[in-house]
C-alpha cells in the first residue's frame, strides 16, 4: 500500500496545499493543532474499477506555523514497557510538545524519543517526519 503525499507552499499567497494518502499534515499554530485530513485510499487505488481523485486541501498559513508530515513508520513502532506502538496520538502529543523548539532540537528529541521508545527491538518500518516552519 502506498502512502505518499504531496504539499505546495505559495509564499505570495501564504497557501499551502496537500493532498494526502493515508497520513493527514498536522499544522500548529499558537499551540493549537490543524489536523488536515488524508484520503483514506492508496495511490493507485481503484474503487469500482475507477481511479478515485485526491481531495486537494488549501489552507493559509500564518508567520511562525510549524507543519509536519510523516510516514506511519514512527507510529507504528513497537517498543515501551508494554511493547505497544507508540501510537499516533502519542506523536500528536510529542510534537505539540516540541514544535516552538528550533527545528535541529526538535529532531534530537524525535531521535531520542524514538531511540528510547523502540529500546533493543527490531525498528519495523520505514520512518520519516519532515517538519516545516513557515
Amino acid at each position: 500500500m502506498f502512502r505518499v503525499c504531496c504539499v505546495r507552499i505559495d509564499k505570495k499567497k501564504n497557501l499551502i496545499q496537500f493532498s494526502g494518502a493515508h497520513n493527514s499534515l498536522y499544522l500548529f499554530r499558537e499551540n493549537n493543532l490543524i489536523k488536515v485530513e488524508a484520503d483514506k485510499f492508496p495511490i493507485g487505488g481503484f474503487v469500482d474499477e475507477a481511479l478515485r481523485p485526491f481531495t486537494n486541501h488549501e489552507l493559509e498559513f500564518k508567520s511562525g506555523d510549524v507543519f509536519y508530515i510523516f510516514t506511519d513508520g514512527y507510529a507504528d513502532q513497537f517498543g515501551g514497557p508494554k511493547i505497544k506502538k507508540f501510537r499516533l496520538k502519542q506523536l500528536q502529543e510529542l510534537l505539540l510538545s516540541i514544535h516552538t523548539k528550533p527545528m535541529e532540537q526538535q529532531k534530537e528529541i524525535l531521535e531520542r524519543t524514538f531511540a528510547d521508545w523502540r529500546g533493543n527491538l527490531e525498528q519495523v518500518d520505514d520512518l520519516l517526519i519532515v517538519g516545516i516552519k513557515l
